[in-house]
């Protein structure tokens, strides 16, 4: 985690106005609203628009698989040194197949042993678009076997959650009681 306190403080059931009440209260009727939303409801015109596009990234219009979304959004998370993203979608992950030993050989990148060669061209893209912003011709071929849309959904989730981590980073919000830090994002 960038900070150990909240630059921006998420909102307390009590802060809420009524707008940002019904906001809330139509996404999130199953289980407690997370320190993310309780954020970002601060602007909720901006929540809105965030929400509508984080669903299209998050949903089956997203021609990737949910196991390859992940592992990308995983890597975007690290690379990003974003802690609240890396936890949440640890969990995501983990429901999607992800084992524990590929969460961990996330953190090593396209290079680290027992990747399949598009998972590793998935990472190669990720890292690629983290630092460069732009996937090398090299890494382009190498990510063949996926369609045109999914090549551009690949592009589109990494730029989506390097905006997340950002937010998460810049304004400090802190990880939900239910998460736990990984020692390697202990910043």
């Amino acid at each position: 985690m960038r900070l150990d306190v909240a630059r921006i403080d998420p909102l307390s059931d009590a802060d809420l106005d009524a707008e940002q009440k019904a906001m809330l209260g139509e996404r999130f009727r199953q289980g407690p609203v997370l320190n993310i939303f309780r954020t970002l409801a601060r602007a909720p015109k901006a929540f809105k628009a965030f929400m509508w596009w984080g669903g299209y990234i998050l949903s089956r219009h997203n021609s990737l698989a949910e196991r390859e979304r992940e592992i990308i959004i995983l890597r975007t998370g690290f690379n990003c040194k974003s802690g609240y993203e890396w936890a949440q979608h640890v969990r995501i992950g983990k429901d999607c197949g992800i084992s524990d030993a590929e969460i961990e050989r996330i953190k090593h990148g396209p290079d680290a042993p027992g990747w399949t060669p598009l998972e590793a061209a998935l990472l190669r893209a990720t890292d690629e678009l983290t630092s460069d912003y732009f996937v090398s011709d090299a890494t382009w071929t190498d990510l063949g076997e996926l369609s045109e849309k999914q090549r551009m959904d690949l592009v589109m989730t990494v730029g989506q959650y390097t905006q997340v981590s950002m937010m998460l980073n810049s304004y400090g919000v802190q990880l939900d009681d239910d998460l736990e830090l990984d020692p390697d994002l202990k910043v």
